[in-house]
């Protein structure tokens, strides 16, 4: 029976909705992240600890008494990839296998790495594909995401669990917001402007999955039956859609004038994905919609209770820290700039 479940990248997107949940059900969790985004995207609670560290620096003494691992570090979304191309494949891929390795030697039940459809990168026209089809990663991100899946899932034994989740594109409402994806960037565009920005030319395909929904999955693979799910790889998401199509659900679904207002070169990553399997393996189906998503984050933006700062677009983010890292240690003495010293 999973008691204690150890999160990495507790303090991001994805791990600031599961955590919560996670607790909600009965849960003790263990918050593993570097917090670059604060800590305080997680209120404190009894069964919660904080354990502020890099994933590539863990020590078998987060370890203890831990029944289940649910992997989310990573360096996120394409952009940032390319940019920190070197730590992606240290955090995305090294670490991760390092994780479930430690984990599977201190007898940790199971393992749960979240991936991404992204490794599907370009598909032809009409090909939808499930989880046996070839993969295509694209970007660093996809590649890292991919190595991981390759080193981890031969772990799987009687003993030690091991699932694949690949996500869709993520969306909505999160306390670590992000405006750099999908859906979530086209409503505060219309929520701001009264106008989508849109990539041409709006023929791609994306798949994408609310992040209730898949967080929803996350809990699920913490209490499925081991046999349906040990050694396998499962697609989740909801809906696939092309990106016109998609800009069009939420102007929709959002009670104001939007338009469409197109940009840039055409991008060509492209893919459908099929989401039989698990519904079928595990009785699950996504709930939430885009419509559902963008009426989320304008009802939260209209009330004030969501704002865009500088951290809820990732790479800007990521490289503000660097900047200013940069500029501290060549001012800092004596452990201080002005006070402290």
């Amino acid at each position: 029976m999973i008691k204690t479940v150890l999160v990495t990248g507790a303090g991001g997107y994805i791990g600031s909705v599961l955590v919560p949940k996670l607790l909600s059900k009965g849960y003790k969790v263990k918050a593993i992240d570097r917090f670059f985004f604060g800590m305080d995207k997680l209120e404190s609670h009894e069964n919660l600890t904080f354990i502020k560290e890099d994933t590539r620096r863990l020590k078998e003494e987060y370890f203890q008494d831990v029944d289940a691992v649910i992997d989310l570090v990573a360096i996120s979304n394409d952009p940032s990839g390319e940019v920190f191309q070197e730590a992606t494949y240290q955090i995305n891929h090294l670490s991760r296998i390092n994780t479930a390795r430690i984990a599977k030697r201190l007898g940790v039940q199971r393992y749960i790495l979240p991936s991404s459809c992204s490794i599907y990168g370009f598909q032809e026209t009409g090909v939808i594909v499930d989880e046996q089809a070839a993969t295509n990663p694209l970007t660093t991100y996809a590649k890292a995401n991919e190595l991981a899946e390759l080193d981890i899932l031969p772990l799987a034994d009687s003993e030690f669990t091991a699932v694949v989740m690949r996500q869709a594109t993520v969306f909505g409402y999160s306390p670590r917001m992000r405006f750099d994806l999908a859906i979530n960037g086209m409503t505060y565009g219309a929520w701001e402007t009264g106008v989508i920005p849109l990539m041409r030319d709006g023929s791609q395909w994306r798949p994408m999955v609310h992040v209730q929904d898949t967080t929803d999955v996350m809990c699920l693979l913490l209490e499925a039956d081991e046999g349906k799910i040990n050694g396998q790889i499962f697609n989740v998401g909801s809906h696939n859609y092309q990106l016109g199509q998609l800009a069009e659900e939420i102007v929709k679904a959002l009670p104001i004038d939007v338009n469409i207002d197109w940009y840039g070169d055409a991008d060509h990553r492209s893919y459908q994905v099929n989401f039989a399997k698990i519904e079928q393996t595990l009785g699950w189906r996504a709930k939430l919609t885009a419509a559902d998503g963008a009426l989320e984050i304008y009802e939260a933006l209209s009330t004030g209770k969501l704002t865009k700062d500088e951290q809820s677009i990732t790479l800007k983010w990521y490289e503000d820290l660097a900047k200013w890292h940069k500029i501290i240690k060549e001012r800092e003495m004596y452990g201080g700039i002005i006070v402290g010293i």
